[in-house]
């Protein structure tokens, strides 16, 4: 889950423009060293967890990292904290970072500082040799978890009822369960990232007439609209609380798209209004932003690209030139500190992390790697050799787009 903080008295403004928020219990879940038992799985890790303000930690993590040696990998995804990009091998997005672990044959312990479903990937890409690690069981993916395996299939069964199922192409977004990938692959659908969302659904358009896109209603409706030049009307929303997703046969056959009713806490954060405030504080600012915001957001903002995208644009841009950036906030610092001679600011500014990948902290990763000093392997994540193979098929056909 996310939760977003409105700037108080006690914080502090940063060159970034932004402002980080006060040592409050809100704050404290804000950065994931607090829990939410309604939404998050919520689990202890065995045995002691370093305490946060041991000077010792960074130390620590060095010699443990130094005694494993080539027998661990640390894959740091890009939204993580800066105490935990310290460490890893390769940073990079979900997808980036699972190649990586498979080109790693060698290495024993793949440690995946991201979310759940980002370690499932890294198991269904690497050898059975290989043991994928996530450093806290309870760093979820709010997006992922609002598709389940059971909603799905109800879903599939309503486009059955209706008559068009023969007809529609699932296309899964690489967030997504390792499950939800599997449905993909066994009804011939294929994979995406942000990068490739047009790529994959001009090829699931070549395959059928509609396409159910899972489970991030915005980075499919947005690729649809922006890059296929299909009009909203195109496409309608399914809601897997409602009874036969909200939707009627006759909408259903309508649609060129099914979009699930998913999005991302973090870029679903962000508003038209934030786009015209943004404008106002920094005159001659360049918006860019995530195709997971909402699509007036995506309409309003300059560039839209995913994250690789963003780092790169930033990279090339002219010094002096001033930048709002919609994405996530431990990322959009890091940037900043990159590139002190340009202006980035967070295009809100509310606090907005992603808690649950935040829950990843350096007590958490000292754990994990002197537990594999000592040869205790923590947190393995496995999928099933059924899910894997089906969804291994999707994720196949990913690659295989032209």
């Amino acid at each position: 889950m996310t939760t977003t903080a409105a700037p108080s008295r006690g914080t502090t403004p940063d060159p970034a423009g932004y402002q980080e928020p006060a040592p409050t219990p809100l704050a404290l879940l804000l950065l994931g060293r607090d829990a939410d038992p309604a939404s998050e799985r919520g689990v202890d890790c065995p045995g002691d967890l370093p305490a946060a303000s041991d000077p010792d930690l960074v130390a620590r993590a060095r010699a443990a990292k130094a005694a494993l040696g080539d027998r661990v990998f640390i894959l740091g995804h890009h939204y993580q904290r800066d105490e935990v990009i310290e460490f890893a091998d390769v940073t990079g997005d979900s997808f980036k970072l699972a190649r990586d672990a498979a080109n790693k044959p060698d290495a024993e312990y793949i440690v995946f500082c991201g979310v759940h479903f980002m370690a499932e990937s890294a198991d269904i890409l690497t050898s059975a040799a290989q043991q994928v690690i996530l450093p806290d069981l309870a760093a979820g993916c709010s997006m992922a978890d609002m598709a389940t395996a059971e909603q799905v299939a109800e879903c599939w069964d309503v486009l059955t009822d209706a008559g068009v199922a023969g007809t529609v192409v699932p296309v899964a977004y690489m967030n997504s369960s390792a499950d939800i990938k599997a449905f993909t692959g066994r009804h011939g659908g294929t994979i995406c990232t942000s990068s490739n969302a047009q790529r994959a659904l001009e090829w699931a358009f070549e395959q059928g007439s509609k396409v159910l896109f899972l489970p991030d209603q915005h980075l499919g409706r947005n690729t649809a609209v922006r890059d296929l030049g299909f009009s909203p009307e195109d496409c309608v929303v399914y809601n897997p609380h409602k009874p036969g997703g909200g939707l009627t046969a006759d909408q259903l056959r309508a649609a060129k798209m099914i979009l699930w009713r998913g999005h991302c806490s973090v870029h679903g954060r962000f508003s038209l209004d934030s786009v015209n405030e943004v404008r106002e504080r920094v005159p001659g600012v360049t918006v860019l932003v995530h195709p997971e915001c909402k699509h007036e957001v995506v309409e309003a903002a300059d560039l839209v690209g995913s994250t690789e995208y963003i780092i790169k644009a930033l990279d090339a841009a002219e010094p002096g030139s001033k930048w709002a950036v919609g994405t996530e906030l431990n990322l959009v610092r890091r940037l900043a500190k990159a590139h002190p001679d340009k202006e980035i600011v967070f295009l809100d500014r509310t606090v907005c992390f992603c808690s649950t990948m935040n829950r990843i902290d350096l007590p958490h990763l000292v754990w994990t790697l002197e537990s594999l000093v000592e040869g205790r392997v923590p947190n393995v994540i496995t999928v099933d050799p059924e899910t894997e193979k089906h969804a291994k098929a999707a994720l196949d056909q990913m690659l295989a787009l032209p």
